[in-house]
């Protein structure tokens, strides 16, 4: 019964994971379709680069609460209902299930975002200390080379050096390694354009 329990969660936990919010946001504030314009993905840096700085912050804050949710009090309401005696664990599966619910959401054909926000959320809910320097070294690489992307991808590989200079646990590693071979493989495009010096920055400071 309480695999059953569990699985019913992890559902759970992709669904909320596989709300398209750019999707949303472009349909309901410009009557698009946000992968059609821009760099063509469903995240929320083509939300702030097509429509607008204020919604793309807005697309950006909901997609790391739903990683957030899934890691934190989704996971620990079903493991209440069915113990684990394993819980660190768990909760990363929680995790793992809404960032792949971003990816590869339900509601467009399974062809989702690059699952960076939502990924941060779900290491903010595991630990936040990793977050945060993450963080720290996407916005020295966004701020001295002006691309997002390229800022995620060293933050991303940096987040795995991380957890084991602070002596992670081993669940924690091999999670943080396998969200850095994700969201790696998404950015193909972004690094694909890198290379050819096609990508385009963003600034959050010039008015569009």
């Amino acid at each position: 019964m309480g695999y059953i329990i569990l699985f019913f969660g992890f559902v759970s936990a992709y669904v909320i994971g596989s709300i398209p919010t750019a999707y949303i946001f472009g349909k309901v504030l410009k009557g698009i379709d946000i992968r059609e314009y821009g760099s063509g993905n469903a995240g929320a840096t083509n939300v702030f680069r097509v429509i607008g700085k204020t919604p793309g912050m807005i697309v950006l804050i909901i997609d790391i609460i739903k990683g957030y949710i899934a890691a934190t009090y989704l996971a620990s309401g079903f493991m209440y209902l069915a113990p684990v005696t394993r819980p660190e664990l768990y909760r990363i599966l929680f995790g793992l299930c809404a960032i792949a619910g971003h990816n590869w959401t339900l509601f467009l054909k399974f062809k989702g975002g690059k699952g960076v926000a939502t990924s941060a959320g779900v290491v903010i809910g595991l630990i936040p200390k990793i977050f945060w320097l993450g963080f720290l070294v996407w916005l020295i690489t966004f701020f001295i080379t002006g691309f997002v992307s390229l800022g995620s991808i060293i933050a991303i590989i940096s987040i795995p050096i991380f957890t084991l200079a602070f002596g992670e646990s081993v669940e924690i590693v091999i999670f943080m390694c396998l969200l850095c071979l994700i969201i790696v493989y998404k950015h193909k495009p972004n690094i694909r354009r890198l290379a050819r010096g096609e990508e385009k920055k963003i600034s959050f400071f010039k008015k569009k």
